[in-house]
């Protein structure tokens, strides 16, 4: 098949675009307004944008009404927000919190979702959540939609604290992503979680290379 969105119709009962990128990390995203009302929302286009410094985006549709959502409006202001890991065993709570709710309801209580307050910002972390990142705003940008809900605001933040419970750490000091289970979304209604993992190494020897596929600072550092 063929199409070209907003111009060709697609043919099929629901639109592909979301299942062709596939799967997408969820941006769990906790945020504080300056009234000190918490909220806490799920974004299914979420993801890590660079490791040096630790930076990390979600991506804020607006909600259906045509405006800007609470968690992207609460980033800006306050200029902080934390990101926890979705997983399958907290499926049903991030459902739960992917409601459209009115300004100012606290969806951490809705779910009956614990807090935990954070180290370095002031948006609280989900308890049950394996990793939580804090971050601070660093900007937004803004791209133009088709109303109601297709203009966007892309949020990027600098990781400037991470939690990881130790439980699922290994015995090698490697997270256990497996006994983890992240959630990840798909299209449609679809999501899935990571049930298995494999390895494949960039062949060579160029220690740069390998320090940036892993993700290290200090290994990129020592290759420099």
């Amino acid at each position: 098949m063929y199409y070209q969105p907003g111009v060709t119709p697609h043919g099929l009962p629901r639109d592909p675009f979301k299942s062709c990128v596939v799967p997408r990390p969820i941006g769990w995203i906790s945020t504080i307004n300056e009234l000190g009302q918490h909220n806490l929302a799920p974004f299914s286009q979420f993801q890590n944008v660079t490791f040096d410094p630790p930076i990390v985006m979600f991506s804020s549709n607006q909600d259906t009404s045509g405006n800007q959502k609470d968690t992207a409006r609460n980033a800006e202001r306050t200029g902080e927000f934390v990101w926890n890991m979705a997983t399958y065993d907290l499926r049903e709570e991030v459902n739960i919190t992917a409601e459209e709710f009115p300004a100012g309801v606290d969806e951490f209580e809705r779910a009956k979702l614990e807090k935990l307050p954070s180290t370095l910002v002031k948006p609280m972390r989900v308890k049950r959540s394996p990793i939580q990142f804090e971050c601070v705003y660093l900007n937004t940008l803004r791209f133009p939609g088709n109303p109601p809900m297709g203009a966007v605001d892309v949020v990027f933040g600098r990781v400037v604290a991470i939690h990881i419970d130790d439980q699922f750490i290994d015995s090698n000091g490697l997270i256990d992503i497996l006994k983890i289970k992240p959630l990840a979304r798909m299209g449609y209604y679809d999501y899935t979680y990571v049930d298995n993992k494999f390895q494949m190494v960039i062949p060579g020897s160029n220690k740069g290379l390998l320090a940036g596929l892993e993700g290290s600072h200090d290994k990129a550092s020592e290759a420099s």
